[in-house]
C-alpha cells in the first residue's frame, strides 16, 4: 500500500499547491468568484464535467449498477441529460447575463425583491450539496487510512476549504481541470475495463446474472421519470451549476463547452453501471450497494494502479465539494448578508481587495458549518434528496418562468418560492424524505402559484422587461471592475 499512499499524497499536496497559486490571481471579485468570466473551452468543458460528477455519480453509480445493472446509469445519464439541456437551450443567455448568483437574475428578471427568499432556498440547497460530498470522504479515507468517520471528514473537508479559501474559483478550476484528468484516467481508463476483464467479459456477465440486470429500462419507469424531473431539471437551475457557466470566456465556450461535458457525462454514466455490474458478478453478497466502489478497487487493482482510482474517487468527491462549497458562500455572502444589511452594490471603483477578503471569509465560515454538519449526518442519499427536493420544487419554475414567460411577476415567482418550498418541506415530513410524492406535488403547487400570482398582479414594469431584455442579448456595458475577455 506504501505506492498507493504516496499516489494519494502527492495528489493532495497538488491541490493545496494549486489553492496557494490561484490565490495569486484572484484579485477581484469576478477573479475570486467566476474566475474572471474567461475560460476557454478546454478548461470550460473539464470543470464544468468535474462540478457535476462527483461521489454520488461515482461511487453512487457503481452502487446503482450493483443493484440494478446497466439500468443504475439512469442517475448520472439524468445529470448528463440536464447539462445539454442547459447548454443548448439556456447557456448563452445565462452567460451574457453577467450576474454572480441565481438570484442576482431573479432580481433582473423581476425588477428586485426575490433575491432573499430565493436566496435562503438556493443556500440550503448548495449547503446539503456539500454536506454529501464531505461525507463520501469517510468511505474513500476508510479504504485509504483506516480512519474513523470524523477525522475522515474533517481531513477531506480541510483541504478543500483550504484551496477554496485561497484561491476561490481560480483555484477550484485549477483543481477540477487535474481532478477530471484523474477520473478519466483512472474510472474510464483503468478500473472499467479491469472490472469487465476480472469479472469475465460481458458474455459471462450476462449469463451470470438476472436477464434484468441488461434491461435499460430495469431499475423501473417511475425512478427514472424521478431522477430525470429531480436530476435533470436540478441542472437547469443549481447555483453550483450557473456559477460555472459564467465562468465562460462567450456564448460559444458556455453553448459548445457545456455540450462536450453533457456528452462525457452520459459516458460516465454508462461506465459507471457497468463496473457496478461488474462488481455484482464478482462479489454477489456485499452487505451494500455502496461497498461495490470501494471493495472492486481494494481487491482486484494492482498496486500503484489502486492508488490512482482512489485517487480519481476523491477528486471525483473534491470537484463537487468544492464547486458547492463556493456557491453555497457566494449565496450566503451576496445574495442573504448584504440584503439583510441594507447594503448596495459595491461601486465599480470600489476595493476588490476588501470585496475578495469578504467572499473568502464567507467561504471559510461556511465550510467549518459544512464539516460540522456532515459529521452529524450519517445518509447521504437523503441529504442529497432534501437538497434536490428544496431546489426543484422552490426555484425551478420563477426560473424558468422568467426565461421563458414575460407575464410572469415578481408576486408570482414569491409565491411560488414559497409554497413550493413549503409544500416539499411540509411533504417530506408526511410521506418521507426519500418519497417521491414532495417534489411532485410541491412542483406543481409551486406551478399553480406562480401562474395565480402573476396573472392577478400587474404585468412587469416595461422598463424593467426592456433592461432584462439588454442584458439578455448581451449588450449592457461591462462592469468596470471587471475585465473583458479576450476577441475571438
Amino acid at each position: 500500500m506504501a505506492v498507493d499512499y504516496t499516489v494519494i499524497v502527492v495528489y493532495l499536496a497538488g491541490m493545496l499547491a494549486m489553492g496557494w497559486w490561484g490565490m495569486r490571481r484572484a484579485r477581484s471579485k469576478s477573479e475570486f468568484l467566476v474566475a474572471g468570466r474567461r475560460l476557454g473551452p478546454a478548461m470550460y468543458s473539464g470543470t464544468m464535467a468535474a462540478i457535476v460528477l462527483g461521489g454520488a455519480s461515482t461511487i453512487g453509480g457503481v452502487g446503482l449498477g450493483y443493484k440494478y445493472g446497466l439500468s443504475g446509469a439512469w442517475m448520472v445519464f439524468a445529470i448528463g441529460l440536464g447539462l445539454l439541456a442547459l447548454s443548448v437551450f439556456f447557456s448563452a443567455r445565462i452567460a451574457r447575463l453577467r450576474v454572480y448568483t441565481v438570484s442576482e437574475m431573479l432580481d433582473l428578471r423581476y425588477g428586485g425583491r426575490a433575491g432573499v427568499i430565493s436566496g435562503v432556498v438556493m443556500w440550503a440547497y448548495t449547503l446539503m450539496l456539500a454536506v454529501t460530498s464531505t461525507i463520501a470522504y469517510a468511505t474513500i479515507f476508510d479504504v485509504l487510512f483506516d480512519v474513523n468517520r470524523t477525522v475522515a471528514i474533517v481531513l477531506g473537508g480541510s483541504i478543500v476549504v483550504a484551496y477554496s479559501t485561497l484561491g476561490g474559483m481560480w483555484s477550484i478550476t485549477l483543481t477540477d481541470m487535474v481532478q477530471f484528468v484523474v477520473k478519466t484516467i483512472g474510472v474510464l481508463l483503468l478500473l472499467l475495463p479491469i472490472a469487465v476483464v476480472k469479472a469475465g467479459g460481458f458474455s459471462a456477465m450476462r449469463a451470470k446474472l438476472p436477464t434484468s440486470y441488461v434491461d435499460p429500462l430495469g431499475i423501473g419507469g417511475e425512478t427514472i421519470f424521478t431522477y430525470v424531473l429531480i436530476y435533470t431539471f436540478g441542472m437547469l437551475i443549481g447555483q453550483d451549476i450557473w456559477q460555472r457557466v459564467f465562468t465562460a470566456r462567450n456564448d460559444r465556450t458556455a453553448r459548445w463547452g457545456g455540450t462536450v461535458a453533457g456528452t462525457y457525462c452520459l459516458v460516465y454514466a454508462l461506465a459507471g453501471a457497468v463496473i457496478g455490474t461488474a462488481a455484482r458478478v464478482l462479489y454477489p453478497h456485499l452487505g451494500s450497494a455502496d461497498d461495490a466502489f470501494a471493495t472492486i478497487v481494494k481487491d482486484e487493482l494492482p498496486v500503484g494502479v489502486r492508488g490512482l482510482v482512489l485517487a480519481a474517487a476523491l477528486a471525483a468527491v473534491m470537484s463537487t465539494s468544492s464547486g458547492a462549497l463556493i456557491a453555497c458562500a457566494t449565496v450566503a455572502n451576496n445574495d442573504i448578508w448584504s440584503r439583510l444589511r441594507g447594503l448596495t452594490r459595491r461601486a465599480p471603483d470600489g476595493d476588490g481587495h476588501d470585496e475578495v477578503r469578504g467572499n473568502r471569509a464567507f467561504i471559510l465560515i461556511m465550510g467549518v458549518v459544512v464539516i460540522v454538519t456532515a459529521i452529524a449526518l450519517n445518509d447521504v442519499v437523503e441529504a442529497l434528496t432534501v437538497a434536490y427536493n428544496l431546489l426543484v420544487g422552490g426555484l425551478l419554475v420563477p426560473i424558468l418562468g422568467g426565461l421563458l414567460w414575460k407575464r410572469g411577476t415578481v408576486q408570482g415567482a414569491l409565491a411560488s418560492v414559497v409554497v413550493g418550498g413549503v409544500a416539499v418541506v411540509g411533504l417530506m415530513a408526511v410521506y418521507g424524505i426519500l418519497a417521491n410524492e414532495p417534489v411532485y406535488y410541491g412542483l406543481l403547487a409551486s406551478l399553480a402559484a406562480y401562474l395565480a400570482g402573476s396573472l392577478a398582479t400587474r404585468p412587469t414594469d416595461a422598463a424593467v422587461l426592456a433592461a432584462w431584455r439588454e442584458r439578455l442579448a448581451g449588450r449592457t456595458p461591462e462592469l468596470a471592475s471587471e475585465p473583458v475577455p479576450a476577441p475571438q
